[in-house]
């Protein structure tokens, strides 16, 4: 994610929402649960993971059992560094081509053609294999598409102004020029890779190249399509949107597909600073500050002042036309979705799951799935005070759909149809998912917001996981299932506004802690929350902290809970992804707060099981807050295995089905550049890659970075 104020710096949920049991019980009807599963009494019966019998498990095809390598040193070095024994190359960078006639990138800001070049701030990524016949393959370890997403783009205000001879227009109005590449820049690429048994390199002829950006015609799915919340002039009936925007967490669905969180998107839209008297007593308004787009808000680019044309107009989320079909007030509506493509089919259309909620999606996760049993995905909304989701689709999975005949239709059949419900962890240790649909009549009845449909609950999601009482979070950001047991795994990267008034079980640290001699306070470095559930469709769980992100030298008793070391220690957890070929979990941060020390990392984990540590109190002034937390961590059990270069952040992460290679991606290096300066190599934060001997010029860019053993072995083995 990047660090502008844009982003994480949202902070839009001043629902009165209390952390844990003062939520009215009458809130918690047996209505408002999942139907028919275990009730609270069960699940204290529970116990840990490993009684868990309704769990489904698969041992990994190369499982790791013990980390070994030696940990890199924490670093401000501006370089990839990893352990001794590994190799890290650069393979994809921000303007490569993805097409034969694109010409090599100059990287000197007066490159063109971005539709068919690799865009920038490299995030999630998810790997799908090719055969020698251009087929599908689980196992073919050589040859593959890349998925990723291409999140953002650095600026200081206003311009994108790395890809810009001269930095571009800080001033408005833009030009329609600049404009024009940056909106080129965004969204979702898929490239082809392969290794000739020596190195790893991108395929810039292969016709699977693709990519998506903010202009790419998008279908709407699920109960939003057809929606007067998502009319606009281009589509007056709701049912076909443009592009996709701040795509930041992956996933790969169990029929083998490509899903793309849109996360923080709000910041793109300007409205005008009368725009809540225009619309006059619309329920949007309510919504719309909800959402992070209060009246008079600039953009973070400026795109709405390009020209007439729609390609700018849209970018104003302003009610100026005599109705929605007139305008483009509903433009902000069509984004906030996990989104699907076919990595191997680029004729289908990009779709988006309105079914699974509107929200700066992170990513999604599913539970592994059961023949006859709902999919189950796992999603976080990556603001400050946010909540943590569950989709159970309607569908039961049926085997045969792992492998699809038409592999997006399957996506239709479990993703646009199905239940969404969000978390409300108590303080002993136990949580509920709370139904996010007409059925709950605390919704269906709701004060706080009207919602008179289920269209109404997929496009104002926050506002519905307000009104039922959900769990206020420091910020969840990824999330993945442990293979091994299926225990849920969910990042709270940091939260600022975290205070010892407002600790509470699931978030209990509120702390000061100095950087460069300046206070930081809050969540400063975060955490990572783990969820046991006896069946994924259930309604109860139990829960502990797995992980406390922190210094080595921080205090063990109030902040360094899970006494971390220098081989170990990290600030401000953000991915999260599971080996399925090792079972290692890998961790990557993208922190703001230790970086007067470190550059931002890498680590490798092999986690235990919830329940494994035990409770911890903490004293804040003349209040207690007693947590639940995993075991210490040692130099066994984590590892740092990379750090960046300066002033990136470490990002999405994939792997061959041999764990023989992973794939890396390092987000926006350099990004402390100033704006002045783009002319004057010398005083750049970062050159990478360049420095490391990839591509022309010298500006730095984002990168795919792919990571081997030199004996050819297992990675993290």
């Amino acid at each position: 994610m990047s660090h502008q104020p844009y982003f994480n710096d949202e902070d839009s949920n001043t629902s009165a929402n209390a952390a844990f049991d003062s939520v009215l019980a009458a809130r918690l009807s047996r209505r408002s649960l999942l139907r028919g599963t275990a009730s609270m009494a069960g699940v204290g019966a529970l116990g840990s993971a490993a009684t868990l019998g309704g769990c489904a498990s698969f041992s990994p095809v190369a499982p790791v059992n013990a980390l070994g390598f030696s940990p890199v040193a924490k670093t401000m070095a501006d370089q990839v560094s990893v352990p001794a024994g590994y190799t890290a190359r650069v393979i994809y960078a921000l303007g490569d081509p993805l097409s034969a006639t694109t010409p090599a990138y100059k990287n000197d800001g007066t490159d063109a053609d971005f539709g068919n070049r690799a865009g920038d701030h490299h995030d999630g990524i998810e790997w799908f294999g090719l055969d020698a016949s251009d087929q599908p393959s689980d196992t073919f370890s050589s040859r593959g598409l890349l998925a990723m997403n291409h999140e953002a783009t650095t600026d200081e205000k206003l311009s994108s102004f790395f890809i810009h001879a001269n930095g571009g227009t800080s001033t408005l109005p833009r030009p329609a020029a600049e404009i024009d590449k940056e909106l080129m820049i965004h969204g979702i690429a898929v490239v082809e890779v392969q290794t000739d048994g020596k190195a790893w390199a991108n395929k810039p002829a292969s016709p699977f190249n693709r990519r998506i950006t903010t202009m790419t015609p998008v279908a709407v799915h699920g109960p939003a399509r057809g929606s007067e919340h998502l009319a606009t002039k281009y589509s007056p009936d709701g049912t076909q949107a443009r592009g996709t925007l701040n795509n930041c967490g992956t996933g790969r669905t169990p029929w083998g597909t490509f899903i793309s969180g849109e996360e923080n998107w709000f910041g793109y839209f300007f409205r005008d600073a009368k725009d809540d008297d225009a619309r006059k007593k619309d329920k949007q308004v309510q919504a719309l500050n909800r959402y992070g787009r209060k009246a008079g808000a600039a953009s973070r680019h400026g795109w709405e002042s390009g020209g007439a044309s729609d390609t700018y107009a849209r970018w104003n989320n302003s009610a100026i036309g005599a109705s929605a079909k007139d305008d483009f007030r509903n433009e902000m509506n069509t984004f906030g979705y996990i989104v699907e493509i076919d990595p191997y089919d680029k004729r289908q259309a990009l779709r988006k799951r309105t079914a699974l909620g509107r929200m700066g999606h992170e990513n999604a996760t599913f539970a592994r799935v059961v023949v006859g049993q709902p999919v189950v995905a796992y999603m976080g909304d990556d603001s400050r005070g946010e909540y943590i989701y569950k989709f159970v689709s309607a569908a039961k999975w049926d085997a045969a759909d792992a492998r699809p005949a038409n592999r997006l239709a399957a996506g239709d059949k479990y993703l646009d149809k199905g239940t969404l419900y969000v978390a409300r962890f108590k303080d002993d240790g136990s949580g509920e998912w709370l139904e996010l649909s007409m059925n709950n009549p605390v919704i269906a009845n709701s004060s706080y917001f009207e919602f008179t449909g289920e269209a109404d609950v997929a496009v104002f999601t926050r506002l519905a996981a307000d009104a039922v009482g959900a769990t206020k979070m420091d910020r969840p950001e990824w999330s993945g299932v442990n293979p091994k047991n299926g225990e849920v795994y969910i990042t709270l990267t940091n939260n600022s506004n975290r205070t010892p008034a407002t600790a509470d079980p699931a978030n209990p640290r509120a702390y000061t802690d100095l950087k460069a001699g300046k206070e930081q306070k809050g969540n400063v470095n975060g955490h990572i929350v783990r969820l046991a559930e006896k069946n994924p469709a259930d309604a109860s769980f139990l829960w502990d902290i797995y992980l406390f992100g922190a210094e080595a030298s921080a205090d063990r008793s109030t902040v360094n809970l899970s006494h971390l070391t220098d081989e170990n220690d990290l600030s401000s957890p953000d991915g999260l992804v599971f080996s399925k070929a090792t079972g290692v979990c890998w961790i990557q941060t993208d922190d703001g707060a230790y970086t007067d020390t470190t550059n931002c990392m890498l680590l490798a984990a092999l986690p235990g099981q919830r329940g494994d540590g035990g409770s911890k109190t903490l004293a804040h002034g003349d209040r207690t807050v007693t947590t639940h937390v995993g075991k210490v961590q040692t130099p066994a059990t984590l590892k740092r295995f990379l750090v960046g270069p300066k002033g990136a952040e470490i990002t999405g992460i994939t792997e061959t089905p041999d764990g023989r290679a992973i794939f890396v991606n390092i987000q926006h290096a350099g990004e402390n550049t100033k704006m002045a300066d783009v002319n004057d190599v010398s005083k750049y934060e970062s050159q990478w890659p360049a420095n490391a001997g990839y591509g022309a010029g010298r500006r730095p860019r984002s990168a795919t970075i792919v990571i081997t053993k030199n004996d050819g072995g297992v990675v993290g083995s």
